[in-house]
């Protein structure tokens, strides 16, 4: 079995969130291979969003190895 599904941001589309339950809606693309399937919200409880959001902290916060302009390493 050939896992060639994957999500990305849509683009020009930014995250939602909801003041009153704290949920937060992010805008996601569906693509198998490089072909469009769907575009989705992503729907997080604020408890999600959170942990979600430390996460990517902790990635982005010098543990990745920088990718340079044109995109190879």
């Amino acid at each position: 079995m050939s896992l060639t599904w994957h999500a990305s941001p849509q683009r020009a589309a930014l995250p939602i969130g909801d003041p009153t339950t704290g949920e937060v809606r992010i805008p996601v693309a569906l693509y198998d291979l490089d072909v469009l399937q769907a575009e989705v919200p992503l729907v997080l409880s604020r408890t999600e969003a959170e942990a979600l959001r430390d996460r990517l902290d902790v990635l982005l916060s010098g543990t990745l190895v920088p990718v340079p302009a044109g995109g190879t390493r």
